[in-house]
């Protein structure tokens, strides 16, 4: 077996912390800190996933109200040993250019679209972490048969935990967190024959 580099090995007995991220040049992107532990995502994202990412951020910024930013590839701090990348969230933070990361408290929304090497974290340990950090949105895009399909959450305060909010195909209307309409079946481009 292949020792594992020094970088790779947790810098005190507790593990990795949040702001330990920071220091890892050497990590591959979108290395996620789970309960103290390195998470990292080896698995190529696809075409679809990456451009179903990108016209979801697009069409959310030409709706956000001032007050609200769309975000990618940053992640959330959600406590000491917890600090997750989610494909894309909303953040009524200021715009600071060196930052890395966001505190829960600052974060309104967090979208996951789903892929098979994400899918039991997104359906189960970041559906919980979220809600028990007090994030007030969720959504998981799912994929059916090439058209995304959204599963919303909202937060249940007194239980810190996410209730069902709908199930969204070919369009999504919300109130929350802000006035929001999309046409679903125009973030993905027809399949191919």
């Amino acid at each position: 077996m292949t020792e594992l580099p020094d970088w790779m090995r947790p810098p005190r007995a507790e593990g990795w912390f949040a702001e330990d991220l920071d220091r890892l040049p050497e990590a591959p992107r979108h290395t996620e800190l789970i309960d103290g532990a390195l998470v990292f995502m080896m698995w190529p994202r696809s075409w679809r996933h990456g451009h179903l990412v990108t016209t979801l951020t697009v069409a959310l910024m030409e709706q956000t109200p001032a007050t609200t930013r769309v975000c990618r590839d940053m992640t959330i701090r959600l406590d000491q040993y917890t600090r997750l990348e989610p494909d894309l969230l909303m953040t009524t933070a200021g715009f600071e250019g060196d930052r890395t990361w966001f505190a829960p408290e600052e974060v309104r929304l967090v979208v996951e679209v789903v892929s098979p090497e994400s899918a039991h974290r997104d359906h189960t340990v970041k559906l919980r972490k979220y809600a028990e950090a007090g994030i007030p949105h969720y959504w998981c895009v799912e994929d059916e048969d090439g058209a995304p399909v959204v599963h919303v959450y909202e937060l249940d305060e007194p239980t810190r935990a996410y209730t069902p909010a709908g199930i969204f195909r070919g369009t999504l209307q919300r109130p929350v967190p802000f006035e929001i309409s999309l046409d679903l079946d125009k973030l993905t481009p027809p399949r191919s024959s």
